[in-house]
């Protein structure tokens, strides 16, 4: 597997991702709707093409002579456009993609879901701490719910083209400047309750995307978070206080993550060894 297709390249995990795949032996295609982006290098290192993928001809263009796809062209976060927006448009980006990768018989497809289908921003508490993929799923919003029946197209079309079809469930991506908002989040628990005080690198999150595209798997959902949350208050002493009676596995220790990555490890070899803690 060597020619991959990048969806969604010139957004922050998109960029991430590219280099990453670049670095690391691949040729990438890049595509996202604008002018090719100041970041790629030069065109005999990384092709692009401005494509809308919300059109199906776009789509299997861009597609076309790829190995795999690493799709990440979607709206990124309910509240940026209009909720029916949001909802038909990442379905139809989703779908499209889908499809085409498995009319062209692409050899994996790896693509973009979203913590948020776990419950996000658990106004109703999770039923257990960490939370991991075997949690009901519980979208509150139209953009969780793209993703969600995301999943379900995906395992169909997996089902049907026996492609692997591999879902990152992307925690709260954090490029580095981002960090710097963290100590305002210190002395209140409940600003980021919304997730669990979970959070993601963007080098995690690229790693993840390079690791899936080669793991032995078929059409499966891998939650992607960092190792630590956010905060400097211990995770059982969060969980305590903000969703007391939720029960807290006994191997919760200090710091760790309250969005369980034990699978990604496990399945994936997901590593994600840069914490916030080194810069503070």
């Amino acid at each position: 597997m060597t020619t991959v297709c990048v969806t969604g390249a010139a957004g922050k995990v998109g960029r991430w991702t590219v280099l990453d795949l670049l670095q690391h032996g691949y040729d990438v295609v890049a595509t996202d709707l604008g002018p090719r982006p100041a970041f790629l290098p030069g065109e005999a290192e990384a092709a692009y093409l401005a494509a809308d993928l919300e059109d199906y001809g776009d789509t299997a263009e861009v597609l076309a002579g790829c190995d795999a796809v690493v799709h990440l062209a979607n709206v990124p976060a309910p509240g940026l456009v209009p909720p029916a927006r949001t909802y038909t448009r990442n379905t139809a980006m989703n779908g499209n993609v889908f499809l085409a990768a498995a009319q062209l018989s692409l050899r994996r497809v790896v693509w973009a879901s979203s913590e948020t289908t776990l419950g996000l921003p658990f106004d109703r508490p999770p039923d257990y701490a960490p939370i991991d993929e075997r949690h009901e799923l519980r979208p509150e919003s139209p953009y969780a719910l793209s993703k969600v029946l995301g999943e379900e197209m995906a395992r169909q079309f997996s089902r049907w083209s026996g492609i692997p079809f591999v879902a990152l469930r992307f925690s709260n991506i954090m490029e580095r400047a981002d960090y710097e908002r963290f100590p305002s989040f210190w002395d209140d628990p409940h600003l980021r309750k919304w997730n669990l005080w979970a959070y993601v690198d963007e080098s995690h999150v690229a790693q993840s995307c390079r690791l899936a595209l080669t793991a032995d798997v078929a059409a499966e959902a891998f939650i992607i978070a960092a190792g630590d949350t956010v905060m400097r208050r211990p995770s059982r002493e969060l969980m305590a206080e903000v969703f007391p009676g939720v029960p807290v596995r006994d191997s919760v220790d200090r710091h760790d993550t309250l969005l369980a990555i034990d699978k990604a490890r496990r399945v994936l070899g997901y590593s994600p060894d840069f914490t916030w803690r080194e810069l503070f």
